[in-house]
């Protein structure tokens, strides 16, 4: 409870539908209607309709696409997030990535360019 040292989980839903170990290495493309976690290594591409956590263990040398996304482990390649994209302080994201909202924490690291979805208004634009 309060003053615990016990660290934050993370986690964007109560339902996880796939899991991908701390100790489990994947090759190859995963499409998933659902939210997925990443705490081992995958290589390829990744692609759901609902949100993915990479944990602190993950690694990814993939293409990403989500609803949402959390990450606090290390992805190389490209991310898409149609919603909001967060960088823990770990995290360390190497690649383009194009998002709705992006949220980078202090102690995270971010290598690429950036593109967001949502565009300025025309009070905002310069003249």
């Amino acid at each position: 409870m309060f003053g615990s040292s016990k660290k934050q989980t993370i986690s964007m839903s109560d339902q996880v539908g796939t899991i991908i170990g701390r100790d489990t290495s994947f090759k190859g493309n995963i499409t998933s209607q659902g939210t997925i976690r990443i705490d081992g290594q995958h290589e390829g591409e990744l692609v759901t309709a609902g949100d993915v956590v990479v944990g602190e263990s993950g690694r990814m040398q993939a293409h990403l696409k989500a609803c949402n996304a959390i990450v606090a482990g290390t992805i190389n390649g490209n991310i898409e997030v149609s919603d909001k994209l967060e960088l823990l302080p770990t995290a360390k994201v190497c690649g383009d990535i194009t998002v709705g909202t992006l949220t980078i924490n202090e102690g995270a690291v971010f290598r690429g360019a950036c593109h967001m979805l949502k565009e300025l208004s025309g009070s905002e634009d310069n003249e």
